[in-house]
């Protein structure tokens, strides 16, 4: 809130090229100048802030609260050749600036062509409107006028004006005029998540029919197999699930890797639910960074989810080297992340943009990592161990692995694996669309009730899906099952990633080593943790079943 005439501060963040959204420079980078008023010095404020590549940088305008200002000079630009190649580049490339007043953003073009591309014009003259409701801003306009033509060794001015008008907006309604409901309310929006119900209704209903059909025959055979003599069952035909029960408890192979992967899983669902919870309650959208600083807090809040089901898997599988397990469990996807941000910070550092991360930000990162997520890692793997780490098994694993006979090539792990993924993420790439959008163009998501029910669906899908590939795994004498159900699930996020080169290719204008690198890198680690996530969750799901059908059936 202001009084009359007191200080309103336009802070100038970035300006890059309109197609290229993440490749942004400081203001000034430019040859713009800035007004005479004394400069403020920002901070960031937020972890979120730094990561993104805010840069604020004071605007040196004269505004007041109220106070309207006639169009003035505010400074003028000695326009050498190298200024005007500046300029020039940045007209061709099609640059626009950003700027902020009492956090409201604002977007303005630096300049334009003419038809023939021979003669490049700027901007000179900022026409501010803001809208205030008592003595608060709820709205800013920004004009560009005073089209001046760039020619070398002249001045040039640079004016703006301010105007105040009165406004009926609501404060807590004045981004609304940001987000675009036609765009994410479109009936396709609407009709992907019906269709996706749809699909979990006839999924659902579909695994409950074959199953309990085929389970109920199954249980019939072995009850009467029961009731028959040993020489009788000797020579019967048994085959089926039932024959691998000494085996379909046998630990995985490489159990540290899986345990931790499964581990991570289940944080990255856990990161996912709170988040979109939260941004459902608290409008996150409306502060720069804040969504990002708060799936950094909630991911090192939920560590022990990590360390307790990644440690008491572990300990299930009769693993010994739980330390390892649980530093592997900790720092798999930080160190992922972590990676792919600093490779891709080399490139930025090159580029001299602002996306480039400060190194008191990458050390703040590695603190919170090693003095945060850690610890709480250690806490739920000592629990995990110690409250559900026994391998208490409905059946006894033989002491010699069975020999896996051969099958029809659909029912080998390979072939599973790669259809595993295709139904899930037939219930999800219509949001991934949204989702793509509203990251790598100028769109603000803010749909997280679609968000949240398409996160149900794709897990409910996901563990039918594995649940009936692991069925006809097992009815194929295949005790695998572990890694099979995680992979087939996971193999969704190779179909996201392949989505994405579509998305790249095909619906945006994107282009340079800087953005293809940007876009390709973080879609890499998002596509993984998906990918991990999925896995995770219908290893799980997969792994009731299991234990389910064979408590049910008596073993001699």
């Amino acid at each position: 809130s202001y009084t009359d005439k007191e200080e309103v501060v336009l802070w100038m963040n970035t300006v890059g090229p309109y197609h290229n959204r993440q490749e942004t420079y400081k203001y000034f980078s430019l040859p713009f100048c800035a007004g005479s008023k004394k400069t403020i010095s920002h901070y960031h404020e937020t972890l979120g802030e730094a990561l993104q590549g805010v840069e604020l940088e004071f605007s040196g305008l004269d505004i007041k609260f109220k106070d309207e200002v006639m169009q003035t000079t505010y400074c003028e630009i000695d326009l050498d050749k190298a200024k005007r190649d500046a300029f020039v580049y940045a007209i061709k490339n099609h640059y626009w600036y950003q700027m902020y007043i009492d956090d409201l953003p604002i977007w303005g073009i630096v300049g334009e062509a003419d038809e023939n591309g021979e003669d490049h014009y700027l901007w000179t003259y900022k026409k501010l409107e803001i809208g205030f409701n008592g003595n608060r801003i709820v709205d800013v306009n920004l004009t560009s006028e005073g089209k001046v033509r760039l020619v070398p060794n002249t001045r040039i001015a640079m004016s703006y004006s301010v105007k105040w008008k009165k406004s009926d907006v609501k404060f807590e309604d004045r981004f609304d005029k940001y987000l675009d409901p036609s765009f994410f309310q479109h009936r396709i929006h609407w009709f992907s998540i019906f269709n996706s119900f749809m699909m979990v209704i006839f999924l659902v209903g579909l695994v409950s029919m074959i199953l309990m059909r085929t389970l109920r025959k199954d249980y019939a055979r072995y009850s009467k197999e029961e009731e028959m003599d040993d020489m009788d069952r000797d020579l019967g035909d048994e085959y089926g699930w039932k024959q691998v029960h000494g085996d379909v408890f046998r630990p995985s192979s490489h159990p540290l890797i899986f345990s931790s992967l499964i581990g991570s899983g289940c944080q990255i669902f856990s990161v996912s639910f709170i988040v979109i919870i939260v941004a459902m309650v608290e409008d996150l959208y409306t502060e720069r960074g804040s969504m990002l600083s708060t799936a950094i807090f909630v991911y090192a809040a939920t560590s022990p989810v990590n360390g307790y089901f990644g440690g008491s898997l572990y300990a299930k599988q009769g693993g010994r080297r739980w330390i390892k397990q649980m530093f592997i469990g900790a720092f798999l996807i930080p160190a992922m992340v972590c990676g792919t941000a600093f490779f891709i910070n080399f490139i930025a550092i090159y580029y001299h943009a602002s996306r480039a991360i400060p190194f008191g930000t990458m050390v703040a990162v590695c603190c919170i990592c090693f003095f945060v997520i850690l610890p709480l890692n250690l806490v739920g793997t000592i629990l995990g161990r110690n409250l559900s780490g026994q391998p208490n098994f409905p059946c006894r694993v033989n002491a010699v692995p069975r020999p896996i006979p051969e099958k029809k090539w659909f029912m080998e792990p390979a072939v599973i694996v790669c259809l595993g993924g295709i139904l899930p993420f037939g219930s999800i790439f219509i949001e991934m669309y949204f989702i793509f959008t509203s990251f790598w163009a100028y769109k603000i998501y803010y749909v997280y009730g679609f968000m949240m029910l398409v996160l149900v669906i794709l897990c409910i899908v996901t563990v039918c899906v594995t649940i009936v590939c692991t069925y006809f795994l097992l009815n194929a004498e295949d005790y695998r099952w572990q890694w099979t159900s995680f992979l087939s699930a996971a193999s969704t996020a190779v179909y996201v990633y392949m989505y994405s080169f579509y998305y790249y290719f095909f619906k945006t204008k994107m282009y340079g080593l800087f953005q293809t690198s940007f876009y390709f890198g973080y879609m890499a680690v998002f596509s993984t943790a998906l990918g991990i996530m999925c896995g995770a969750v219908g290893y799980m799901g997969t792994s009731a079943f299991v234990r389910k059908i064979y408590t049910n059936v008596k073993i001699d």
